[in-house]
C-alpha cells in the first residue's frame, strides 16, 4: 500500500517546507508594506470620514462623488438619433407581399375558391418561399457605402 509519506514525488514535511517558502520571502522584503491584521484603520473615538484618494504628482485629478453636482438633469449621456431605415428595395416588397399572400391563403382559403385542405398546406408553401426569398436577399458584405474600413471580422 503506497501512502503520501512514501511518495518521492514531494516534500515529506508541507509545514516545514511552507516555512522555509515564507522565510526566504520575508528576507527579500515582500509582505513589508502590507498593513498588519492588528492595524485598526478607525479610531474608537472618532467616526471614520472618508479619506480623500491622493494622486501621484503629474496626474490628472479624479473626480469624485463629493466634487459633482448631481442635480443639474441636462448633464447625462443623450445617444445621438438613430440613422433612418433604409428604402425597401422591389425584391423586398415582393417578398413581404408572397407571405401576406400565404397568410391569406392560410387564414380564408375561401378567398380564391379553394377548401382548407388544399389551402393550408398550399400557404405554407407561399408563406416559405417568401421567407426563404427574405433569407437569401441578406446581404453578406458590407454596405456599399461603409467605406474601405471593415471594422473587426472574424
Amino acid at each position: 500500500m503506497n501512502s503520501r509519506r512514501d511518495s518521492t514525488d514531494g516534500p515529506e514535511d508541507v509545514d516545514a517546507t511552507f516555512a522555509e517558502i515564507v522565510a526566504g520571502l520575508e528576507r527579500e522584503g515582500v509582505g513589508r508594506t502590507w498593513p498588519d491584521a492588528t492595524d485598526s484603520f478607525e479610531d474608537d473615538d472618532t467616526e471614520a470620514e472618508p479619506a480623500k484618494p491622493t494622486r501621484p504628482e503629474g496626474q490628472p485629478a479624479v473626480a469624485t462623488a463629493d466634487d459633482e453636482d448631481d442635480d443639474d438633469p441636462d448633464d447625462h449621456f443623450v445617444p445621438p438619433e438613430p440613422p433612418p431605415l433604409p428604402a425597401l428595395r422591389a425584391g423586398t416588397i415582393a417578398a413581404l407581399l408572397i407571405m401576406l399572400l400565404g397568410v391569406v391563403l392560410l387564414v380564408a382559403p375561401g378567398l380564391f375558391g379553394l377548401t382548407s385542405a388544399i389551402g393550408t398546406p398550399l400557404a405554407l408553401i407561399v408563406l416559405c418561399s417568401g421567407a426563404g426569398w427574405l433569407v437569401l436577399r441578406i446581404r453578406n458584405g458590407p454596405p456599399p457605402d461603409s467605406g474601405w474600413d471593415d471594422g473587426a471580422v472574424l
